[in-house]
């Protein structure tokens, strides 16, 4: 076995996923934070339009595509004051042979993303 994966090293793995995506579809980088707690993780430009993507790793069993509703809005808020659209992706990591160990260094993993969730205003 090798050695799980911190928590840091799991954001990390889930931003390389999700920004590995953005770049496939055409987003240019603008600025991109890597620290878990400062958001967006990603600021992007596509089409003419400014996008914020918040980016989180969501532990086996926990659902990704279930977001914190008042960090989103709290984000569309900011978002909004830079006429730029919000959009959460959250990367379901887990150990690819059994969902209940720990992800480990060098070692097959699972991931459940399936695309950005663009939040939208009430």
């Amino acid at each position: 076995m090798g050695k799980p994966l911190t928590e840091r090293e799991l954001h990390n793995l889930a931003m390389n996923i999700v920004g590995k995506e953005l770049e496939a579809q055409g987003y240019d980088f603008m600025g991109v934070n890597s620290e878990p707690k400062r958001n967006p993780q990603f600021v992007c430009l596509k089409d003419k339009i400014l996008h914020f993507i918040v980016v989180r790793h969501v532990p086996y069993p926990q659902n990704p595509h279930v977001y914190d509703e008042a960090l989103m809005l709290k984000m569309k808020n900011h978002a909004n004051k830079h006429e730029a659209r919000t959009y959460y992706a959250g990367v379901g990591l887990s150990n690819a042979e059994n969902p209940e160990l720990p992800v480990y260094l060098n070692e097959p993993y699972a991931v459940d993303y399936i695309a950005l969730i663009e939040i939208k205003d009430e």
